[in-house]
């Protein structure tokens, strides 16, 4: 996670958060159907308590790194 603050309106705001999510998988990608994660990864904003919190006060954004774990 990492974000940006910066002087609003002379206020110190947090002002963007990205977030970048890392999926472990087995080599090979065994048992990960990616058009499934992809999905909830697309949906998951809609539930999440944090963001909803937050959503049009702070510019959120995510991605996804899946990566085989040898």
């Amino acid at each position: 996670m990492e974000g940006d603050v910066a002087e609003v309106d002379d206020v110190l705001r947090i002002t963007a958060i990205r977030l970048h999510y890392r999926l472990a998988v087995e080599a090979g990608g065994a048992g990960v159907d990616r058009d499934t994660v992809d999905r909830a990864l697309e949906s998951y904003a809609d539930k999440c308590p944090a963001y909803q919190s937050v959503r049009g006060c702070i510019d959120c954004s995510w991605d996804l790194e899946i990566i085989a774990d040898d």
